[in-house]
């Protein structure tokens, strides 16, 4: 089955599309950028829409970043690693999506987010006895480590429920961007 190729849409029908995907959620100007090439009959009319929706006050990446940032914390409780890297796939600038995140976790407490997080994909096991396997603690680092959290606060809360945590250190060593023992 071929799938067929979009409209193409002149310049009002464009800034009515990307007014339309805004209403559904809040996009990076980079995202919308996207979207909006792959409708344009006219690739210069891409820009024009951009400015005139920034200068309405509809697009604003730092206002996206932060509040994006600050969603995935209160809602998912993810680490800062992982919302900067979801930033980035939504094309925010990385100098930008630093600022947010930093502005977001300034205040928060990783081991406590990071015992809160364990606590809420784990619940209803005992961690203690269910981290004491090797294999289960392996895989609730390896959770940790993707859902943004630093290798060394992640080895220091498991050290908490198990003693073979410590084997966690060489894996942790490892990674580009570790941050053992800080």
């Amino acid at each position: 089955m071929t799938q067929r190729a979009p409209k193409l849409l002149q310049r009002e029908q464009l800034f009515s599309f990307a007014l339309c995907a805004l209403g559904r959620r809040a996009h990076s100007i980079g995202e919308l950028r996207v979207k909006l090439r792959r409708r344009a009959a006219d690739p210069a009319d891409v820009d024009a829409v951009l400015a005139q929706l920034k200068q309405a006050g509809y697009l604003d990446d730092r206002r996206f970043a932060e509040s994006y940032a600050a969603a995935r914390l209160e809602n998912q409780g993810l680490g800062r690693m992982r919302v900067l890297r979801d930033l980035r796939q939504r094309r925010v600038s990385p100098q930008l999506a630093e600022k947010a995140a930093d502005a977001v976790y300034q205040e928060t407490s990783e081991p406590d987010l990071i015992r809160a997080y364990l606590a809420r994909k784990y619940r209803g096991r005992a961690l203690a006895p269910f981290l004491a396997e090797e294999k289960n603690l392996a895989a609730a680092y390896r959770r940790l480590r993707y859902a943004g959290f630093s290798a060394g606060a992640s080895i220091r809360v498991l050290k908490q429920y198990s003693r073979k945590a410590e084997e966690l250190e060489d894996l942790g060593s490892d990674e580009p961007g570790s941050e053992v023992g800080s």
